[in-house]
């Protein structure tokens, strides 16, 4: 005997850059660690991945989630289900890597995604069904214009910014290290400005042989006051999970970028208790310190704390 064409397949899962999601098990993994994501966004999440490159409006989400009859705010609650999903996957309305934001329309998820063991029909032999099965869902549903904008995206995007990594070339680590790491960056820097105003006298003097030796002085006075509070905002947001920190922290890395090569020199200012060569050593090491800091935020530092399971 056998089983009824139509007969129920095993729920699907999907893979798409470094995260998984189980259908039947309710789970959205990233790196194997499981992300909290409730009910609601999970159901909103699993659309769009069933569509991938497809529009989905807010009607169809309303439909889906809340049956005729059920009282509830709408605009908001599917507001709500929509952030939640970018705040798990460390996405951004303004610059997304997974879910796009259709003006006045709906949604698209426009990352490829694979989709993956889907249970083959033992009673119909349908030549086109293995391939169907191995092809990725943004391959099938995507519209022209969604591939045509990812393939145009994409190779804008890796000449602008070739030297970065992408969180898919990054190494997988625990979010316990890329959190304390990046947490201790925040405290060396602030250590740094603390250290300097601290003693401005000495370092006053150290800079007295400088030509311009008032203007660097003031620099170095002005950049860290500004900082301070800078640092302590990043240190607070990553500490507490702020609501979307990888988008906020990106934002500001540019910025972060230029005043942290400039106090990459920070161990100059030690010279009358270390040598030349010590200070030069430290400094070459801290030049970096701006791009392992972006990189430990993509690997996980500061975002959703994994569940692990």
């Amino acid at each position: 005997m056998t089983e009824d064409s139509n007969g129920p397949q095993s729920a699907p899962r999907y893979r798409f850059g470094v995260f998984e999601v189980d259908a039947a098990t309710g789970e959205l993994r990233r790196q194997g660690l499981r992300v909290k994501l409730n009910t609601q966004p999970f159901q909103v999440l699993l659309m769009l991945l069933d569509r991938a490159g497809q529009l989905l409006t807010r009607e169809e989400i309303s439909r889906e989630l809340w049956p005729d009859g059920t009282f509830v705010d709408y605009e908001h609650g599917v507001n709500s289900a929509i952030n939640r999903i970018r705040e798990a996957l460390g996405d951004t309305a303004a610059n997304p890597r997974f879910l796009e934001t259709l003006a006045r329309r709906g949604y698209r998820f426009i990352a490829p995604v694979e989709r993956m063991d889907l249970q083959k029909d033992s009673s119909r032999k349908d030549p086109t069904a293995d391939e169907s099965q191995s092809t990725p869902v943004s391959e099938l549903s995507a519209s022209p214009s969604a591939n045509e904008q990812l393939s145009t995206d994409a190779p804008s995007f890796r000449s602008r910014i070739q030297i970065l990594a992408t969180p898919e070339e990054l190494p997988k680590v625990s979010y316990r290290v890329a959190q304390n790491l990046f947490i201790l960056f925040q405290l060396m820097y602030l250590g740094f400005y603390v250290g300097a105003l601290a003693n401005l006298a000495e370092i006053e003097d150290l800079f007295s042989p400088l030509p311009n030796a008032a203007v660097v002085y003031r620099v170095l006075i002005v950049t860290a006051a500004i900082l301070i509070p800078v640092r302590a905002f990043v240190l607070c947001a990553a500490l507490f999970h702020a609501p979307d920190f990888r988008g906020k922290f990106l934002k500001i890395w540019p910025v972060l970028l230029l005043f942290d090569e400039l106090w990459s020199l920070a161990p100059f200012l030690l010279l009358h208790h270390i040598n030349f060569g010590l200070a030069l050593a430290c400094t070459t090491l801290l030049v970096y310190s701006p791009f392992a800091q972006r990189s430990l935020v993509l690997m996980g530092a500061g975002g959703p704390k994994p569940e692990i399971v």
